[in-house]
């Protein structure tokens, strides 16, 4: 075991426990911080990877967007910023239930997927030049999957997220309300 598995897998445990906090805690700004934090580890996850362009996607879109938009729409949308009993909808056991099988169907098909590779079988390339970018994982194979496969769900998703701010500020204006009843 090197230090390099070592980092990622104490990266993974923050990882996860920062996730159950985001599920588990009662605050709901907390819970947008221990996103931040979450998706933090996960960017040391592929540091280690030698994936520096993915890290520092991560970081800009996930920790310097979606959270962002997340605290913006908590305030927008004046939710409680304490403490609150009222975040607990009574299916803690069910939900439970359905996180432990998705967890054990990915384990399961990672395992399966995956069973007896290690990273080291990778195609070993003498030089950049002669290797394809889907053999070395460069950032141009990368933005070519980004730009040409997955370019219009990203931008449904993005419009789907412009949205639910909209809603959320048009939800949380009392002033439109009074303005309708008189």
């Amino acid at each position: 075991m090197t230090g390099r598995d070592v980092v990622f897998a104490l990266l993974g445990v923050v990882a996860v426990g920062a996730g159950l906090l985001v599920v588990t805690t009662r605050q709901l700004v907390h819970a947008a911080l221990w996103l931040v934090v979450s998706f933090g580890a996960l960017a040391g996850c592929y540091l280690v990877l030698t994936a520096e362009f993915v890290a520092w996607v991560q970081v800009l879109i996930y920790v310097g967007a979606v959270v962002v938009l997340l605290l913006f729409g908590i305030m927008l949308t004046r939710a409680p910023v304490g403490p609150s009993e009222n975040l607990d909808s009574g299916n803690r056991w069910a939900a439970l239930a359905v996180a432990l099988g998705t967890a054990a169907l990915l384990v399961t098909v990672l395992v399966m997927g995956f069973r007896g590779t290690k990273l080291n079988d990778a195609p070993q390339c003498p030089d950049a030049a002669s290797c394809p970018a889907q053999a070395n994982g460069s950032a141009e194979h990368l933005g070519e999957a980004v730009f040409r496969t997955w370019v219009l769900p990203f931008e449904v998703l993005s419009v789907l997220l412009l949205a639910a701010l909209v809603g959320a500020i048009v939800l949380s204006r009392t002033d439109l309300a009074s303005r309708k009843d008189r």
